[in-house]
Formats: C-alpha cells, sequence, structure tokens
C-alpha cells in the first residue's frame, strides 16, 4: 500500500513488542550467523569503519546516552504482525546493502582478493532466512556520488589509503593476514553483490541519487516492515521502522529496532527538527567543523550538563536544547538565519536539511523565507512538496517591492515551485532546482551580500562559473552566471548524475520512465553538453525545459541505459553517457611496490575504448573527456582524471549503441562479440576465444590483456592463474573453507585483486557491447578463489610442475595447456613474449620491465596534470612519460 501522500511515515510498527536494548547483547544475538569471524566488538568494528556513515556521533550517543532508543525486535513476528493487518500484503524489508558488505563477507580470509564461493553461499543462506518466514527483500546500492558529498567519499578514500599501507606493513612483517580490525572488504565486493543477489531472484536496485534517500522514500511508500542497514541517516528520515544490520542473529531474526520517537522524547524534539539537528552536529553534506564554534556556544551555555556523559554526548544535549528553546521562542517569527549562524553557508545547509525531506514531506523550519536564499525580503514561502496538490497557481507579494512571486507547478509531479525574481534583472528563478526530486531547495544567491567570489570558465563554452567558498569547511559551491541577466545562481547539479530525482523507475511504483522523446525527458541539465545543443541556464529549468544535456544526445538510448542502471544490470555505463563521470574506490595495492602499476592505469585503455563506443566516436577538446574519480596511490584526489575516448577499429566498422542494444536479429550477436574484443584490442584472436569452453573464454581474455599489458607478470603468475581456474569447479565450499595457504605474500596480493577488477573491467565492456556473453561467466564465484590462487601461486613461484598445480589430475592438464597456447599466441601477436622469472635477463631487476619498450603499456589519452605523479602529465596524442610511467612519488 503506497503512503507517497501522507507526510509522515510510520516509524514504529503497530503493536509491536520488543525488549528493551541493555547495550548488551542476548545470548541469541551474542553469536550472529554462523561462520562470521572475530568477536561481536570486532564486528562492530568492523562496521563503525566502513563506512561512519550519517550523523557525526549519533550512533555512539545512542549506545552509551540513550540505550533506551534500542529495541530488541524479532523480524519474524513483526512479519507476522504486519500479514495480520494487510493480509494480502507480503512483509518487505528494504536493505540499504552498501551498509550490510561487511556483515555479508564472513570468510575468514579476504586479502587474497576474496573467496567468493563462500561469500555466494553466505548471500543465500541470508535470502533463504527470510523467505522461509515470508519476508520479502528489496535491495538498493549507490549507483552515483552526489555533488554534496564528494568531498565526504574523497575523506574516506584517503583515509582507507592509509588503511592499505598498514595492511602491506603487516603482510611484509608477519607473511600473514593482518587481524580482524584491520578488514577491508575485498575489491569489486559491490559490484557482484548486484549480480549474485539478482542471481538469486531477488529484486536488486541501484540508485539514481544517494542511496539513503531511494531506500527512505521506498520504505515510506510502500508502507515497508522496516530498512535494515547501518547508517544513523535512517534516524532521521521519518519514514519506516530503522533496523540495524550489525545486531541481527541470522539464526532467530532477532536484531535492534533505533526508535526515532524516543530519541525524540529523550532530546526533548519534535520528528520534524531531526533533520535540523543532523546538519548542525554534521553529516554526509554538511561538513563536521561548519558548526563547531556554535556547538561550543551551546555546551558553554548548557545548564544541564551531564558529568557522566562524554563530549560529543552533552554536545548533542546541548544543541537539542538550543533547537528546543528556539522552536518554542522564534519559530514563526524570526528568519531561521536569524536564529542559527549559519552566515555564509546558507544555501548548502538548506540543502543538507531537504536532503530528509522524502515525497510528500514538509519542514516546519522552512516556513519562513530565509533572507539572502529566495532573495524576497519579508516574504512567506512554505517550502513544502505535496504531490496530491491540484491548487491553481497561487502568487505571493512581497510587501516592499510589490512583486508577484509565482508558484509554479509541475504538470506531471502536481508539485508547485516557488520562483523569486530579482528586482535588477527581472530573472524568474525557481527556488529549488529539479521537479521530479520533491526536494526543496534555495537557489537563489543574497543580492545584500555583495561577496566577491572566484570565477571559472567551462573550455567549451567559455561560460564563466562562479565558485563560493565557506571559509570554515573550505567547501566550494559552484555558481552559475545567467549569461543573459548577469545573474548568480548556486548549481546542485550532481556532479556524477548531473540531476536531482527522486524514485526511479522501479517496477512496483506506480510512475513511468521518461519516454524516449526529448520533450518529455525531463532530468536536469549536465555541465558537459555538446555542441550542437543550444546551451541553457541549468537554474532556470522550469516544468516547460525537460531535456537534459548529457553526453550523448539520443535520449532512447541514454533511456535504456538508464533502465539497466536502475534495475542494475550494468556497471558505469548509464553514469558515462549521462554525465560523463566516474568513480573507483580502494583496491589492495602497494604503493611501495614499483614492478606493479596500478589497476587504475592497467584497464584505462579498456575503459579509453567503451567511451569511444557510449558516446560515439571521439571528438576533439575537454568536452569529450570522462571525468574518472579513481583511486591509486600518489593521486590526492584534488580534481578528477581528464579522460578521452580512444579510437579503435571493429571488424565491419564501429556498430551503433541502438545496433548492439536494441536489435534482436541473431546475426547481431557476432557484431557484439566484435566489439568486446575490440574493446580489449584481441579482435586477432577470436577465432581462439571462440573455440574456448564457458567460462574460460572470459578468463582467458583477460589474461591476454593483463599480460600484454604488463611486462612484469611472468610464466609463473600465467600458470597460477590457469591452474585456480581449472581446479575451482571441482572444489566445494567447504574444501575451499579449509585451504589454508603456506603464508601471504605481498605480491599475490596485488594480482588478486588485480584480477578481480579485471572481472569489474569485463562487467562494464559487456553490458557497453549489448552482453555477447553471459554474465555468469566472469563472475568470481565460478572463475576465481583468492586462497586457491594463493596457493597455487606459491606452488608456482617455488617451480613445481604443471601436474602437481592440477593436483595430478590428467582431465585438467589438456586444457591447461590449450588454455596456455591461447594466451601466449595472442601475446606474441602483440610482440610479448611470457618467459620464466629464471630467463629473465638483468634489465628485469628492480623494474621487471623489458629493455626498449614501456613495463605498462597505456594508449593515448588526455589527463589532468598533477604533481607527483609523473603518469599523469599527458596531453593529446602524447604517450605516458617512458623513463617511469607509474613511478609512485
Amino acid at each position: 500500500m503506497s503512503v507517497s501522500g501522507q507526510v509522515c511515515g510510520p516509524s514504529r510498527p503497530r503493536g509491536f513488542s520488543g525488549r528493551p536494548w541493555r547495550g548488551v547483547l542476548s545470548p541469541r544475538l551474542r553469536s550472529r550467523h554462523s561462520g562470521c569471524p572475530g568477536t561481536r566488538d570486532q564486528r562492530l568494528t568492523d562496521l563503525s569503519q566502513s563506512s561512519a556513515m550519517g550523523v557525526r556521533g549519533l550512533q555512539g550517543f545512542v549506545g552509551s546516552t540513550c540505550p533506551h532508543v534500542c529495541t530488541v525486535v524479532n523480524l519474524k513476528d513483526l512479519a507476522a504482525q504486519h500479514r495480520s493487518r494487510h493480509p494480502a500484503c507480503t512483509p518487505t524489508v528494504v536493505v540499504d546493502a552498501m551498509c550490510c558488505l561487511r556483515y555479508w563477507y564472513t570468510p575468514e580470509s579476504w586479502v587474497c582478493g576474496g573467496q567468493w564461493r563462500e561469500y555466494f553461499s553466505a548471500l543465500r543462506d541470508f535470502v533463504k532466512t527470510f523467505s522461509t518466514v515470508g519476508i520479502r527483500l528489496v535491495f538498493f546500492f549507490d549507483g552515483t556520488v552526489e555533488q554534496g558529498k564528494r568531498d565526504e567519499w574523497v575523506r574516506r578514500r584517503l583515509k582507507n589509503n592509509k588503511e592499505i599501507s598498514r595492511i602491506f606493513h603487516h603482510i611484509k612483517s608477519h607473511r600473514q593476514q593482518p587481524a580482524r580490525n584491520m578488514f577491508f572488504i575485498p575489491s569489486g565486493l559491490a559490484v557482484f553483490t548486484r549480480f549474485a543477489l539478482k542471481t538469486l531472484g531477488q529484486e536488486t536496485f541501484c540508485s539514481l541519487r544517494e542511496a539513503d534517500y531511494e531506500v527512505a522514500s521506498y520504505g515510506l511508500q510502500h508502507d515497508c516492515l522496516g530498512i535494515l542497514g547501518e547508517d544513523t541517516d535512517y534516524l532521521i528520515y521519518d519514514t519506516c521502522p530503522y533496523f540495524s544490520i550489525s545486531e541481527l542473529c541470522l539464526e532467530s531474526l532477532d536484531t535492534v529496532m533505533l526508535c526515532r520517537e524516543k530519541l525524540c522524547e529523550s532530546l526533548d524534539l519534535h520528528l520534524a527538527d531531526l533533520p535540523l539537528l543532523a546538519c548542525l552536529l554534521g553529516n554526509d553534506i554538511i561538513p563536521e567543523g561548519m558548526f563547531e564554534s556554535f556547538r561550543y556556544k551551546c555546551l558553554s551555555s548548557y545548564t544541564s550538563v551531564k558529568e557522566n556523559f562524554d563530549k560529543k554526548g552533552n554536545v548533542i544535549l546541548a544543541v537539542s536544547d538550543h533547537i528546543s528553546k528556539v522552536r518554542r521562542l522564534h519559530q514563526g517569527e524570526k528568519k531561521l538565519e536569524d536564529i542559527l549562524p549559519l552566515g555564509p553557508n546558507k544555501a548548502l545547509f538548506y540543502k543538507g536539511v531537504a536532503s530528509y525531506l522524502l515525497p510528500g514531506q514538509k519542514s516546519p523550519w522552512f516556513f519562513l523565507k530565509p533572507k539572502g536564499i529566495t532573495a524576497l525580503d519579508k516574504q512567506v514561502i512554505a517550502m513544502s512538496s505535496d504531490p496530491e496538490s491540484k491548487q491553481d497557481v497561487p502568487k505571493c507579494t512581497d510587501p516592499e517591492s510589490q512583486q508577484d512571486v509565482s508558484m509554479c507547478t509541475d504538470p506531471e509531479s502536481r508539485q508547485e515551485v516557488p520562483m523569486c525574481t530579482d528586482p535588477e534583472s527581472r530573472q524568474e528563478v525557481p527556488v529549488y532546482t529539479d521537479p521530479e526530486s520533491r526536494q526543496e531547495v534555495p537557489v537563489c544567491t543574497d543580492p545584500e551580500s555583495r561577496q566577491e567570489v572566484p570565477m571559472c570558465t567551462d573550455p567549451e563554452f567559455r561560460q564563466e562559473v562562479s565558485v563560493c567558498t565557506d571559509p570554515e569547511s573550505k567547501q566550494e559551491v559552484p555558481m552559475c552566471t545567467n549569461p543573459e541577466s548577469k545573474q548568480e545562481v548556486p548549481l546542485y547539479a550532481d556532479p556524477v548524475s548531473k540531476q536531482e530525482v527522486s524514485m526511479c523507475a522501479y517496477p512496483e511504483i506506480q510512475q513511468k520512465l521518461p519516454i524516449a522523446t526529448d520533450s518529455e525527458f525531463k532530468l536536469e541539465a549536465s555541465i558537459y553538453t555538446h555542441p550542437e545543443i543550444e546551451q541553457e541556464d541549468p537554474m532556470n529549468m522550469g516544468p516547460e525545459i525537460k531535456q537534459e544535456v548529457t553526453m550523448v544526445s539520443d535520449t532512447e538510448i541514454l533511456e535504456v541505459a538508464r533502465t539497466h542502471h536502475v534495475q542494475a544490470e550494468s556497471y558505469l555505463v548509464y553514469s558515462i553517457m549521462s554525465s560523463g563521470e566516474i568513480e573507483c574506490s580502494n583496491t589492495l595495492e602497494d604503493e611501495l611496490d614499483q614492478a606493479l602499476p596500478s589497476q587504475a592505469f592497467i584497464y584505462r585503455p579498456i575503459r579509453q575504448r567503451v567511451y569511444s563506443l557510449l558516446l560515439g566516436g571521439c571528438k576533439d577538446g575537454i568536452s569529450s573527456c570522462v571525468k574518472e574519480w579513481f583511486v591509486y596511490p600518489g593521486n590526492p584526489l584534488r580534481h578528477p582524471d581528464l579522460v578521452r575516448p580512444l579510437p579503435m577499429t571493429v571488424p565491419g566498422g564501429m556498430p551503433s549503441l541502438k545496433l548492439l542494444w536494441l536489435n534482436q536479429e541473431p546475426e547481431v550477436q557476432a557484431r557484439r562479440m566484435d566489439a568486446l574484443l575490440a574493446c580489449f584490442n584481441l579482435s586477432s584472436s577470436r577465432e581462439e576465444l571462440q573455440a574456448l569452453e564457458s567460462p574460460f573464454a572470459a578468463l582467458c581474455c583477460l589474461l591476454i590483456y593483463l599480460f600484454v599489458q604488463v611486462d612484469t607478470l611472468c610464466l609463473e603468475d600465467l600458470h597460477a592463474f590457469i591452474a585456480q581456474a581449472l581446479c575451482l569447479p571441482g572444489k566445494s565450499t567447504a574444501q575451499l573453507v579449509n585451504l589454508q595457504p603456506d603464508y601471504v605474500n605481498s605480491r599475490a596480493v596485488q594480482l588478486g585483486s588485480l584480477l578481480v577488477r579485471g572481472l569489474t573491467m569485463l562487467v562494464l565492456v559487456n553490458s557497453a557491447c549489448g552482453c555477447p556473453w553471459n554474465t555468469s561467466e566472469f563472475m568470481p564465484w565460478n572463475v576465481f578463489d583468492g586462497k586457491l590462487f594463493h596457493q597455487k601461486y606459491l606452488q608456482s613461484e617455488k617451480g613445481y610442475s604443471v601436474e602437481a598445480l592440477l593436483e595430478q589430475n590428467r582431465s585438467r592438464l589438456t586444457k591447461f595447456h590449450n588454455l596456455k597456447a591461447v594466451v601466449c599466441k595472442a601475446c606474441v601477436k602483440e610482440n610479448r613474449r611470457i618467459v620464466a622469472r629464471a630467463h629473465w635477463g638483468t634489465h628485469h631487476a628492480g623494474r621487471w620491465g623489458r629493455q626498449g619498450s614501456s613495463s605498462y603499456r597505456m594508449d593515448s589519452g588526455y589527463s589532468r596534470s598533477g604533481q607527483g605523479q609523473p603518469w599523469r602529465d599527458q596531453g593529446p596524442g602524447h604517450r605516458p612519460y617512458e623513463h617511469d610511467q607509474w613511478r609512485r612519488y
């Protein structure tokens, strides 16, 4: 039953019966699902280190100061109560999958590249447990990084780099995996978890904006039993109940429910005050330091400081007390920025508060017009979104300027969009950005401040864009200048998706995907536009302007890509085509190892050819570049790398995306395969690869590419890769669990992660080319096991015979030599001869590179130069520095 029209969603199950949580788990909760390594404290440390997501300090405050907010509940019992109230409705739990990855990854080994067969088995048990008691699961994954959260994303990635350095230091010092308190999830875990859940028949979605918003919206609109995750933002959203994944006991389905009503009682706040509290404390949008002085003042004047509470607990109590007093004394009489020290951070602060408002909800703190934000002095604007409203367009009058301010209504969303008029330019600008987001964010600048801001120029359109910098947080808020009115307005377009939309088109939601016509494709304008498309003012996007300006102008193809993205059937494709911006998180790479280049550079030529395929060929200039936020040693992540498409030769000519994606004729399958092999630059090896049986064709394709690209890979490495792939099908999950390599080798750790990252590139290329291969052929649980590879690597390094590597199984011997011959033959065509390490010449010492050629081959691209990364100092048509093209420093 949809409740999209109501203001407040259910926060507690009706008639629920639970017992208070005392901070210590009951015996049933102490032992989480079987096979989970480490103590409870270690597991909770894993989850806290995994994200630190949500409101700063709130998780610890609830656990130590307000334990009554947490109640032990049984999901099976709650589901039975739900069925009794709604006999025709299946109890549904919406899962924030990104919060659950560490909970799901129960295998003991995590540094060797991932125990994928064990992981898949754990996921299957998780799903089966819920389906057995009649609970339906709906999974959401992050599909983008929003503009306001990019700084936080970068901060976490740089922190992870330090953790990875400590991991490799431990491995080199002790030749074993570190303890669980240093746990780092295997590379590609989020990507492959999507496909694993879909393989298990689960409803799986990838978000178009931050996943927590879509999770909360889905839970509210579908009257879900609750949200399963580990993010204190779910205590702030006014949505269905929030259950902790870290406290879940899979055997009993006991967990802890965190009740936002009880939190409000403890803080003397209303539910509508929680978004304000979250922003004042700091979250993923508002930097924690932005209001540090304000929190200190609140604490100094707070008269009820608890000596037995920690400082953060007292700060939360003090800020809540201030909000409560402000609400009683001034709400409805004074402007929000007059009662809170917003300073130059008004726009960002309002954006942060509005990010918690779900469709159909409104905030009483937005009732008053914030001076300098809407540019309407002494004007009252109700900043709300009521999808059921069908009122005529009202007008508000500014008593000083006597200006009529229209409330523009979107004909489809029926949402009122406040419009403000600048008295100098007479330009109407909407108060918030996108009618589909149903999220009100004020967008006009303060005409009284006269504050000078730095300007940046778009190289394609020579358009100046102001950047307003917060002196405390150092966070830049881009300002867009209208060329006609000369009026500056904040730009809130997300750097990845360049759009602010609410719920994507899930099958259950009675909402259509935009059809493939320009007039009905209502997405917000991106920064990168095509020269042939006239550029519009991004902030003047009313209902009459519905065309998305993206890297790709074909809205039919873009809609297909969007659908595949939402349904979690592709990887990176929609982000490339819509915004031209992608990211890749940390990989287990040793920054001190000069012999192996980073996976970000090894696989970049593949991505460049995919850009050429998706973006319709290569164009000159930065406008055709894709912005890559890829983590690699030495990259400070201050700016994205600008990477241009790379021309590629496809037999029969470059096929169109409509042919690859929409044409169902049998002969098109061959064209799809031609495009895929061209992305790997392996068109000449098509016959040999097609002759291989599944799933070894995809694996050999990846191995050929790796050995051509990286000269420091030797024959022993190839033997280990092939031997583990051939031995894996004959191993049971129990055998893999019990497998123990003699010791942990740091180079083998890197190679395992490198191969898994290559499998994610196969996902990208396969989806871009219309899926010529079945995705099961390169799912890691079918072709790779970390510990098994590590064992084969150590054996191969010690000089074990091929027969010993294959465990004396003669049936595997023929396959081994066949696969090895295909890889070696393809490499010879590229003038790459794979030899044993014993046959390397003196020029391999230290660098392990071949004399007269680069140890790492990279096609030319376009990248932003950066200090400390010589390989990034490339211009169009130039190769990387030959002398040290992957040097870490």
